[in-house]
């Protein structure tokens, strides 16, 4: 059974990320009909961000963002949409992403503020995704219900410093008069979602998984863990919603300022990721993404999740039947531009005439590159260099390294610009090995040497989509999904929503390249298991998290 949408209706997805604030709009075939940007640093400079962040000179891990900025951003980029001729009164419906695990904490009687914006008026710190700070609640938490194997079990994840669980605990130890005068704490999705419904919006369950406070296979607030956060938590949590449900009509502010039609429906944001998700049209267990923006992500769905102590399980935002499994490393796009700065003149033309020039295997060079506290594997910042003797890829090769302070220019970009991934990487979130294809997305999706490299250390074809940010295109997906849930009174497959007819919408895919030479995948594959050797020295050695 196909469904349709309404003709001459448009959807409005928005994605509230580190660096920016992004916007695509889809019409009734699903077909990209505008999008827009707002860049934090450059057009909101007076909030002295730097990449969208705050980061604490005392090297303590703690990063932050400014809240208002991204509510100075939202009027913004309206208004960009307004001056594009953007006919507001054609959207039936809005959705949005926000940057997984940041966090708002609404003081007494902001309620109150929500519903009684001024429409006349402009919309004008909180805890994010990058923080690493709280590796002591972490381990508090995990000990508290049994392990930190327990914790992912119910909870999809170990305690994880940037999760928002273990932020809430360090929030009521260390400012317990901040945590008192909190009405409300808000994922970034749910906050965005309260300001376009003017009152708060729940937390939706699939970003709501990535907190370490949800029971994962229930979908309800797990109360052992809420127990071991804060007092009174469930309370300032508000209720859970499945992704596809409506949060609220929008508020007054939005129609009165931008024209939006009261019958205009704010559907449940979610996280970045699930949101890019939906974009990539993901429904295949064997289609592995990977996302390169400011961290790097690799995600696919399964039937049968297997929680462990690395990587994470999350509701699937568009089909309650099955979940998202994902590992996410910390030091993406942001590392990468640092290398390319520094080694190849600044210049992306540069950097790709280093790749094409070096060898895939980079003659058993390895680097690991922290600019930030990393999550896989949890190290400090820093940067370690090792070659393998002799190396020549071959099973005999006795593999002994040796460190090194630095590599010559070429090797250098190499080794960023090539995702430290491989087929083990998907045995790890319990995905086939190797992956049946790879749908490429972010800001790094676009270039040809990178995504050879990943043709060649995954062995398998990638694939690319038309909006290099799929999570606002996820977000504009799932609004027109959450729309049609709503109007056949209950969830309905998102895949009958556009048929048959998905390769003439904007969510098709193509070829970007095609699968790399399977020699030279069996020896990536022996110059992974040396790196994962020498990165388990580094956590004995350095590692942040001690189980």
């Amino acid at each position: 059974m196909g469904y349709t949408l309404p003709e001459d209706s448009l959807f409005l997805g928005f994605d509230s990320s580190t660096q920016s604030l992004k916007v695509t709009v889809l019409d009734a075939k699903l077909t990209i009909v505008a999008t827009e940007t707002v860049h934090f640093d450059s057009e909101l400079p007076h909030y002295g961000t730097k990449d969208g962040v705050y980061r604490d000179p005392s090297g303590n891990g703690r990063i932050v963002s400014p809240t208002l900025m991204w509510v100075e951003a939202l009027d913004l980029i309206l208004d960009k949409l307004t001056k594009s001729k953007l006919d507001f009164g054609k959207i039936v419906a809005v959705s949005g992403s926000g940057q997984q695990h940041g966090s708002v904490y609404w003081k007494n009687g902001s309620s109150a503020i929500l519903a009684s914006l001024d429409s006349k008026k402009p919309l004008v710190d909180s805890p994010i995704w990058m923080d690493s700070s709280t590796t002591e609640q972490c381990r508090e938490i995990e000990k508290a219900v049994g392990g930190a194997l327990e914790l992912s079990q119910l909870t999809g994840s170990r305690a994880y410093e940037r999760f928002t669980g273990p932020q809430i605990k360090k929030i009521f130890q260390t400012q317990p008069e901040v945590y008192k005068d909190t009405e409300r704490i808000s994922l970034v999705s749910s906050f965005m979602a309260s300001l376009f419904i003017g009152s708060y919006a729940s937390i939706d369950e699939t970003d709501g998984s990535g907190m370490n406070l949800m029971d994962i296979k229930q979908r309800i607030w797990a109360n052992n863990v809420l127990e071991a956060t804060a007092p009174g938590l469930e309370e300032k949590l508000g209720k859970l919603a499945p992704a596809h449900a409506v949060a609220g009509s929008i508020a007054p502010y939005f129609i009165h300022r931008f024209h939006f039609k009261e019958s205009c429906l704010v559907i449940q944001w979610s996280g970045d990721n699930p949101n890019s998700l939906a974009g990539l049209t993901l429904n295949t267990p064997g289609d592995l993404a990977i996302s390169m923006g400011t961290s790097d992500t690799v995600f696919g769905i399964t039937n049968d999740p297997q929680p462990s102590l690395e990587g994470h399980v999350l509701p699937n935002p568009v089909d309650p039947k099955c979940y998202m499994v994902m590992l996410c490393y910390k030091n993406g796009s942001l590392t990468r531009e640092d290398v390319r700065n520094k080694c190849a003149e600044n210049s992306l033309v540069v950097s790709n005439e280093y790749l094409e020039r070096t060898h895939p295997l980079n003659g058993g060079k390895l680097g690991f590159y922290y600019k930030d506290y990393e999550i896989l594997p949890p190290l400090p910042v820093g940067t370690h260099r090792y070659v393998l003797d002799n190396f020549t890829g071959n099973p005999s090769d006795n593999m002994k390294a040796h460190e090194v302070l630095e590599f010559d220019a070429p090797s250098e970009v190499r080794l960023l610009w090539t995702i430290p991934l491989n087929e083990s990487s998907c045995g790890e979130i319990g995905m086939p090995t190797p992956p049946k294809r790879i749908i490429a997305t972010g800001g790094a999706s676009t270039n040809q040497s990178i995504l050879r490299s990943i043709a060649n250390v995954f062995g398998c074809a990638v694939y690319t989509v038309q909006r290099t940010d799929s999570a606002s295109l996820g977000a504009a997906l799932r609004a027109a999904h959450g729309w049609l849930c709503d109007k056949e009174g209950g969830f309905i497959p998102i895949a009958q929503m556009y048929g048959d007819k998905l390769e003439k919408t904007s969510l098709s895919t193509k070829l970007a390249m095609p699968a790399g030479d399977g020699d030279l995948l069996a020896k990536y594959t022996l110059l992974m298991k040396k790196r994962i050797e020498i990165e388990n020295s580094l956590v004995e050695k350095l590692g942040r998290i001690k189980s």
